[in-house]
């Protein structure tokens, strides 16, 4: 005893000794701390932590417009929104899926997922080619465990051994004892899931960087080819390029709308839409005619085409005090109300005096009680054109770009509705009026529809739906396999027999004294 303390008496002061004065720790080299780094990247809390993230940033994809899938929207919120917009677009939140906050994101993801899966695919490989563990010493310290008694003396093992076999259990005698495992299906799933992640991430990316996304306006009588200069706006994709668009045509025959006349409540109330068009895949062939409805789009080669929005195109002519035409053509007029009363704007810039107008289109027209005009049905029963003129610079000759349904009247002076003093001009189907200040004349010729076309391509989609679908898979494979060890083992005067379960297995005892049931009526016969 006194030895002892003496020993470690003086082991206290050695140890004590040498801790005087600072501590010192020792410095990682470069390698050890990429060593570091990397583990905590390959880390599953990581990996669960940048998936959180990665599904917390593209949270503003949803809130605000992106410049990728709704351009219009963006310009728009641009208009709305004249200071809180250039800072928005500062912090790349028009363009969530290409910024470089969220691509950092995602790469750091892609690499976790890699580091995590492929040393445990590693390891669950060295497992399957494992025999089971060797029975334990003490079958009472596992979480379920069965002692059953028998007065014959007879070998279990060799029917134990049958029996796991028939279960699915890989088996391994040892003398007396049993070892047998099963479940490896779970570690299985559990890969599968976290490979088709990854498999997911790259289709997305890939797909992301060549993938396009176009719109387009046409108007009943239009033709749109698929090209670059054939869009109104148009989103390519990082890897995209030009050689990649097939050069097909798409004409738009016909627009249709179907309204609810039957349900009072619901009068008005649109039930389809169908676009009636033409396709052709040269100039030389012959047109083939399809219809485009709302989630049922025109497959062409390397695009789909989807049916997005639909409003009226009234026909709009204006000639100058001479006579010549100045402007002609249908306008799209974005609607406003559900019963497609409709915002229009028309410049007419190549006249000596420049002048624009901002017009409104009612289908069925209506007067409130404070004295506005409103539509009271979407379809074209009593139509009414309403036009505001401005006269001044329509600022296109600056060369920056201008949203088409916006007139910057900053530099303008209105000279016919609001408060200018002369009435704005109203038109039927049909009508002709004199514009004011001798600028001319408008006629309202007729009302056509347009259809707003999506056209996309994204080579990613198919691979996306396939890993999709193997993590899914692979997820509910990993929860409802369960991984087992069970162990039978004769004993001095009967058998017993224990398992063990990987995570959490509510029918375990219920196993085991199956297995023991089944060995006991055995060894009856």
């Amino acid at each position: 005893m006194a030895l002892r303390l003496g020993c470690s008496w003086r082991c206290l002061v050695i140890s004590s000794s040498r801790f005087d004065g600072e501590i010192e720790t020792p410095e990682l080299s470069l390698a050890g701390w990429s060593r570091w780094i990397w583990r905590q990247l390959t880390s599953m809390r990581t990996a669960l932590l940048l998936l959180l993230l990665l599904a917390i940033a593209a949270v503003p994809g949803s809130v605000f417009p992106q410049r990728s899938a709704d351009p219009n929207g963006v310009t728009q919120y641009f208009d709305n929104n004249p200071q809180l917009a250039p800072v928005l677009d500062a912090m790349q939140l028009f363009d969530v899926y290409t910024s470089v906050w969220f691509s950092a994101i995602y790469i750091l993801l892609f690499i976790s997922l890699i580091g995590c899966v492929v040393p445990r695919t590693g390891v669950h490989w060295k497992n399957l080619r494992s025999t089971p563990p060797a029975a334990p010493k003490l079958f009472s310290r596992m979480p379920a465990h069965v002692t059953v008694k028998s007065s014959k003396k007879i070998d279990i093992a060799e029917r134990a051994e049958m029996l796991l076999r028939k279960q699915g259990y890989r088996v391994v005698r040892n003398g007396k004892a049993v070892s047998a495992e099963r479940g490896y299906l779970r570690e299985t799933g559990n890969l599968v899931f976290h490979f088709s992640l990854i498999g997911v991430l790259l289709a997305v990316g890939i797909g992301g960087g060549t993938s396009y996304s176009g719109q387009r306006v046409l108007v009943e009588g239009e033709t749109f080819v698929n090209n670059l200069a054939g869009y109104d706006s148009f989103a390519p994709g990082t890897f995209f390029n030009e050689n990649m668009l097939v050069p097909f045509s798409v004409s738009l025959d016909k627009f249709q709308v179907d309204f609810d006349l039957k349900n009072r409540t619901n009068i008005g109330t649109p039930l389809d839409f169908r676009a009636y068009v033409s396709s052709r895949l040269s100039p030389d062939a012959n047109p083939k005619p399809h219809v485009i409805r709302v989630n049922e789009p025109l497959e062409m080669p390397r695009s789909n085409i989807y049916l997005t929005g639909n409003g009226y195109a009234p026909h709009i002519t204006i000639r100058d005090a001479d006579g010549n035409i100045t402007y002609s053509g249908a306008s799209p007029f974005l609607p406003q109300s559900p019963t497609y009363t409709s915002l229009g704007v028309i410049k007419v810039p190549d006249v000596a005096k420049q002048f624009g107008i901002i017009s409104f289109f009612y289908p069925t027209v209506d007067t409130l009680n404070t004295g506005a005009l409103t539509s009271i049905y979407p379809a074209p029963i009593d139509p009414l054109l309403t036009m505001n003129v401005y006269v001044g610079d329509l600022g296109l000759d600056g060369g920056v770009p201008q949203n088409v349904y916006a007139l910057d009247t900053s530099k303008m002076k209105q000279v016919a509705g609001g408060k200018s003093g002369v009435k704005g001009l109203r038109l039927q189907v049909g009508q002709t009026v004199d514009l004011p200040q001798g600028l001319g004349t408008v006629t309202f010729d007729s009302i056509k529809r347009f259809a707003s076309l999506d056209v996309s391509y994204n080579p990613g989609g198919l691979c996306v739906l396939i890993f999709a679908l193997l993590a899914l898979a692979g997820v509910t494979t990993s929860l409802l396999v369960p991984r087992r060890r069970v162990w039978v083992r004769n004993t001095a005067d009967g058998f017993e027999v224990a398992a063990l379960a990987r995570g959490d297995d509510p029918i375990l005892e219920k196993v085991v004294t199956e297995i023991a049931a089944q060995l006991k009526m055995k060894e009856k016969k």
